[in-house]
């Protein structure tokens, strides 16, 4: 991780001698981004804590690690399709549950659901797009997810 630290200092100065008012406008835009994230961030992350401090590390193993894999996919899908969370918070909870035990195949269908179906986002995206395409959107987008899934779980060896 230090080496990502060192290799975007090095960049960002030598962005700053080759044009010093691009990189500050840059700059200045990436800080606004971060403080129009950092609020979203910190909730989540938050809520986030306060869920694995209430759930012990045996419960969360138990339904999304050792049970059924079959199961815990489908569970992981399903929290990933009625959970509406950031990416830049969804990838780091993630790293948590994956030392918590939890499978990558299981991740993968939680992080793509989550990213892919959207059921709280449902009456925002039929007004653009109308309820059929909604539907259809979200239930490809939903075996899309599980495709993934077990893909995943074929390659790191989960299943088979």
């Amino acid at each position: 991780m230090y080496y990502t630290y060192t290799i975007t200092g090095l960049v960002l100065i030598i962005s700053f001698i080759i044009n010093k008012q691009k990189t500050l406008k840059a700059v200045k835009i990436a800080v606004v981004k971060f403080k129009k994230i950092f609020p979203t961030f910190i909730t989540m992350l938050i809520f986030v804590s306060i869920i694995l401090f209430l759930f012990p590390d045996e419960v969360i193993s138990n339904y999304l690690g050792n049970s059924s894999k079959f199961i815990s996919v489908l569970l992981a899908s399903f929290f990933g399709s009625i959970t509406l969370m950031p990416g830049f918070v969804a990838f780091p909870l993630s790293g948590i549950l994956l030392t918590k035990g939890v499978p990558y195949m299981v991740l993968s269908a939680f992080t793509t659901t989550l990213m892919m179906v959207g059921i709280i986002t449902f009456p925002l995206e039929k007004e653009y797009f109308g309820v059929k395409v909604t539907v259809i959107r979200n239930i490809i987008s939903f075996f899309i997810a599980l495709i993934v899934a077990v893909i995943t779980g074929i390659l790191f060896g989960e299943i088979f």
